[in-house]
């Protein structure tokens, strides 16, 4: 997994190029994104806000409340929120059945006539004991807990949310499934993560070819300055792939959530994508 001083250099400079052929907003839009209090969802949140029409809604969703209600504060002082943005704020476990039927209906609240995008952004998900091979998985219940949280519960919401915010002239309907490298090659010592994002980009694969109106995307957002990222460097068991994490963030090859958060905003605005494509951001 090499990725180059050049890569980032150009990868910033790509995003303050956009296309002068896209469209300058994302309409009056329904945004509903999971994962919202930190890291990459955080600053989807904040990006997303900038992107769209006065009467948009953001619903964030995630399970720390106090996160949350501080990003709900920043949005509200911010020139959107002064322009009409409305944000809610929903502390849910998607694990749990109460925490998606939450979700789904404040998002069904919101949903009115004169609303004409509905994004959804999946971005809620675990890295999962990396510190670990994969023969030491033995016990079902640890699987399937992890699976709940980053397979089973993604599918569901998805699904409940499409049933509750139907298809109507005029409404576009877009998915964005936040995936990674991992979804398409191995990682030692990650057997649970890159079996949730494999498991989660096939299932969005099949959901685009199902449903053609739709607008689907698997975005890889590389390899970020997160605190996942610092979990990864201190924990994983594998050698050779900690050495590369750890490398990565000494010679400062790791990704700003805003310059890769960039690429995804101008992908969503060109709108050109193939429906259920894996994209990274150093395909752009």
């Amino acid at each position: 997994m090499e990725i180059k001083g050049s890569d980032i250099t150009q990868l910033v400079h790509g995003a303050e190029n956009m296309s002068s052929s896209q469209r300058k907003d994302l309409g009056r839009a329904l945004c509903i994104i999971t994962g919202a209090s930190r890291g990459f969802g955080r600053t989807v949140a904040r990006e997303l806000s900038r992107l769209v029409k006065p009467g948009s809604v953001l619903i964030l969703t995630a399970r720390s409340e106090e996160n949350l209600r501080s990003l709900e504060v920043e949005l509200a002082g911010s020139e959107a929120g002064k322009s009409g943005l409305l944000v809610q704020c929903v502390p849910a476990d998607l694990a749990q059945m109460a925490g998606l039927q939450s979700v789904v209906s404040a998002s069904r609240a919101a949903f009115s006539e004169h609303i004409d995008h509905v994004i959804l952004v999946n971005n809620a998900a675990s890295l999962g004991d990396v510190s670990r091979f994969t023969s030491s998985f033995t016990d079902m219940a640890e699987v399937d807990s992890y699976l709940s949280l980053n397979v089973t519960s993604c599918l569901c919401l998805t699904a409940r949310l499409l049933q509750a915010l139907p298809p109507r002239s005029g409404l576009c309907r877009s998915v964005v499934n936040i995936t990674s490298l991992c979804a398409l090659q191995p990682f030692k010592s990650w057997a649970l993560y890159c079996t949730g994002k494999a498991a989660r980009e096939m299932m969005f694969k099949v959901l685009a070819a199902e449903e053609p109106d739709l607008r689907v995307l698997s975005y890889a957002p590389g390899p970020l300055d997160t605190e996942m990222q610092s979990v990864a460097r201190s924990s994983t068991a594998d050698p050779d792939l900690k050495k590369t994490f750890s490398d990565m963030f000494s010679s400062g090859q790791l990704l700003t959530c805003e310059a890769s958060c960039a690429k995804l905003m101008k992908l969503l605005l060109e709108d050109s994508f193939t429906s259920g494509a894996h994209i990274d951001v150093f395909d752009l």
